[in-house]
């Protein structure tokens, strides 16, 4: 949910001495009411807004490093000379404002409202471009290819019926009903016709012909490409059980899907989550939000332990409990009847509706039958190149080189981030992706955020007190930091996620 940085710091129209800007970080103020960062750079002094333009997290608790920003809640990245959104989740830059220096003494006192200057052309660069795939990665392709200067035919080919969205949000405070149908796309509908991007929503992808360099759609459209980019993302993964076709079972994989549930909860009293995932405890917390009883039904004898350790697993349950959700743990499900859920071990959980949150699986059936590489993901190399020529993927549907094997990540900024890496890569950019992942997960009103690789760490030290929602956690294998978790720890996860940033590039 977006929120308003509040102003903080001096006002910047008064005035504030030359050496209270400091050379490292920033100087929070504000002008006219409005948020505005001062910064000492090597080429001068320069400010910009200091609300994200994502969600409005107060920029001025971020990092700054090489001249950049990065935002406190969600990791998206600003310059801080020019206020460009370098890197998802936000897309918008920061406001930029002019900077006086008046003897001892610095002003910022109106915005500077000169146009970038155009971006330089691109050399060599292709005339038809394709994404397949309306999700975070295709989104973000096509906003970074128009912000590069590209100036081709570009098309967007959507199985969705609605444009580009804020998926995260599905499963969370859109979900609970706190956040408004207005605040879930991505973008305006007027900005694809202002940036010339062709979506085309509802259209499903029937083949794509790698020697003609043309994809054809289910209803027999025909797009040829010179540069085309799989961003199919994964779908929800389901269980083939008796009764999960009833039209009160369902899935969270599209606002369609949410909308759909949305609806039916109107006349709902209990609902059965089965899966006790990220996303199956966000929905749990998002629908008790709307009054239901709720009942998490999962195999595993304590959620999340796999992948945060038994201590934030036995949080995250205890939060859930204490806000009044039902596990039914260590049994899976076995039928649903439209009234009740039956479980492995004999239980029986009355509920309206049942929703499956158990996991996603990668959509590779394109590419597989293109004769593309594909393990369980679309096989690309370090600059997201598939085994086909002029052809890129990325996203949940994306594996790509990682240490010494591979790795497939179902995280929302990576994908975002993956796309635009492919964007500039399809212009011919020849950049490795080496991006630190990053996702957030919501509960009853408390953000979990985390960074790095969960997979594989062997040790895990937490600092600070998870019952006052204020902790670190730190994993690691063999002894090397891999990722972190916090809580009320914003700052301390921006510094371990920059520290494992330059480990990554050292």
């Amino acid at each position: 949910m977006a929120h308003d940085a509040q102003p903080t710091g001096p006002d910047l129209r008064a005035g504030v001495a030359l050496a209270d800007v400091p050379s490292q970080g920033v100087l929070a103020g504000h002008v006219d009411g409005e948020a505005v960062l001062l910064a000492r750079l090597d080429d001068g002094l320069h400010a910009v807004g200091g609300a994200c333009t994502h969600y409005g997290a107060p920029l001025a608790e971020g990092l700054v490093a090489n001249g950049e920003i990065h935002c406190p809640w969600h990791h998206a990245c600003f310059s801080l000379r020019t206020g460009a959104a370098l890197k998802a989740p936000a897309f918008a830059p920061l406001s930029r404002w002019k900077v006086e220096t008046i003897g001892d003494r610095v002003f910022v006192r109106e915005q500077d409202e000169t146009p970038s200057p155009p971006p330089a052309p691109i050399a060599s660069a292709p005339e038809r471009i394709v994404i397949i795939g309306g999700g975070g990665a295709g989104f973000a392709a096509a906003e970074r290819l128009r912000a590069l200067g590209f100036d081709g035919t570009l098309t967007m080919l959507s199985a969705d019926r609605d444009p580009p969205c804020d998926r995260p949000n599905l499963s969370k405070d859109y979900l609970a009903g706190t956040a408004p149908a207005e605040w879930i796309p991505l973008r305006e509908p007027e900005f694809y016709s202002s940036q010339r991007i062709d979506l085309r929503l509802d259209r499903e992808v029937d083949s794509i012909d790698l020697h003609a360099r043309e994809v054809r759609t289910m209803t027999g459209e025909r797009h040829g490409y010179d540069r085309l980019l799989l961003a199919t993302g994964a779908m929800p993964s389901w269980l083939s059980l008796p009764g999960f076709d009833l039209p009160n079972v369902h899935c969270l994989g599209s606002l369609s899907d949410a909308g759909k549930l949305i609806a039916n909860c109107a006349n709902a009293r209990r609902i059965a989550v089965v899966g006790a995932g990220f996303i199956g405890l966000e929905a749990a917390g998002a629908l008790r939000a709307r009054g239901l009883e709720v009942h998490v039904a999962a195999p595993e004898p304590l959620p999340m332990a796999r992948l945060l350790g038994p201590e934030l697993g036995r949080f995250l349950v205890d939060l859930h409990q204490r806000n009044g959700v039902r596990f039914h743990l260590g049994s899976g499900a076995v039928a649903y009847d439209g009234h009740a859920l039956a479980l492995a071990n004999g239980e029986s959980i009355d509920a309206d509706l049942l929703l499956v949150g158990i996991g996603v699986v990668p959509r590779v059936r394109l590419a597989e039958n293109a004769g593309l590489a594909v393990r369980k993901g679309i096989l690309v190399d370090a600059r997201l190149r598939t085994s086909a020529e002029h052809v890129y993927a990325a996203g949940d549907v994306a594996r790509y080189p990682h240490g010494d094997g591979d790795a497939r990540i179902e995280h929302w900024v990576h994908a975002q981030r993956q796309g635009q890496l492919a964007a500039e890569n399809m212009l011919g950019g020849e950049q490795a992706f080496d991006e630190v992942p990053f996702f957030w997960t919501h509960h009853h009103g408390l953000d979990l955020r985390v960074c790095g690789y969960l997979d594989g760490w062997d040790e895990v030290r937490i600092d600070g007190d998870l019952q006052q929602h204020d902790f670190i956690a730190r994993y690691f294998h063999d002894g090397r930091l891999v990722a972190a978790a916090s809580l009320g720890r914003d700052r301390a996860l921006l510094e371990v996620a920059q520290e494992l940033r330059i480990a990554a590039t050292a």
